[in-house]
């Protein structure tokens, strides 16, 4: 367990990317529980007005932190104090911009509405793509191939296209979350590529149109997957981010 610990996460390698997704992790947390305190009209936080009484969003800073750490993390390499520091602001940035995704994609100030919820989603899909990468998985399924396999360069370019196809076609599926996921684990996109789309899905119009069992199948299973896992869904993002307004 020391080997494994030592190998994946302490080693010089290893460690910006630690630094970066701890910052991120707890900069996400102290942020949403900053922003719930302000909407409860608790402690001494208050929303930052520029002139002109501009709110200012917290991706501002987010950004900025983000060009400093990525910038730095790039001229300084993979180790050195300089490189964790740049890890560490890479990752609060990351946390900062994040957690107002849904404003970044809906272009309005969505923050506690329902459509919020998507900056929940992001944060959390992102912490588990980069605690995988933490734990030694690489993109494309090239850490399950041998030494010999990954000499083989017609079996390493194979083993990336099998994986990318599976992923794309989950993600046309409109299963989003098991396509990107599968970016590292390639048999999560496998499941998502055989499984029926979702319905409103690219393959869903595209390929459904004349298949109406399909498309049955497709809608049934669809509401009883919502069924059984919304509720505990929105729970964990409730708790997480803050139930929006009603």
């Amino acid at each position: 367990m020391s080997d494994w610990w030592y190998r994946n996460i302490i080693e010089p390698g290893k460690l910006p990317l630690l630094l970066a997704l701890a910052s991120f992790v707890l900069t996400f947390l102290i942020t949403r529980l900053i922003t719930r305190l302000i909407r409860a009209g608790k402690g001494p936080f208050r929303n930052i007005s520029g002139s002109g009484g501009v709110h200012i969003h917290h991706v501002v800073p987010g950004v900025v932190l983000i060009v400093v750490g990525g910038f730095g993390a790039v001229g300084s390499g993979s180790t050195g104090w300089w490189a964790g520091i740049s890890a560490v602001l890479f990752g609060m940035g990351a946390g900062l911009v994040l957690d107002e995704f849904a404003l970044i994609l809906y272009l309005d100030d969505v923050y506690w509405t329902e459509r919020g919820r998507k900056s929940t989603e992001a944060v959390v899909l992102t912490a588990s793509l980069a605690g995988l990468l933490l734990c030694g998985f690489l993109p494309f399924g090239v850490n399950s191939l041998t030494d010999e396999e990954q000499h083989d360069r017609a079996a390493l370019i194979l083993s990336v296209l099998i994986s990318l196809l599976f992923s794309l076609i989950a993600l046309f599926k409109g299963k989003a979350r098991m396509g990107v996921l599968g970016v590292l684990i390639p048999f999560v996109a496998l499941i998502a590529a055989v499984r029926l789309a979702r319905p409103g899905s690219f393959w869903d119009e595209r390929l459904y149109a004349r298949r109406p069992r399909a498309r049955a199948r497709a809608v049934k299973r669809a509401a009883r997957h919502d069924a059984r896992w919304a509720v505990p869904r929105r729970r964990i993002q409730d708790w997480l981010g803050g139930a929006p307004d009603q």
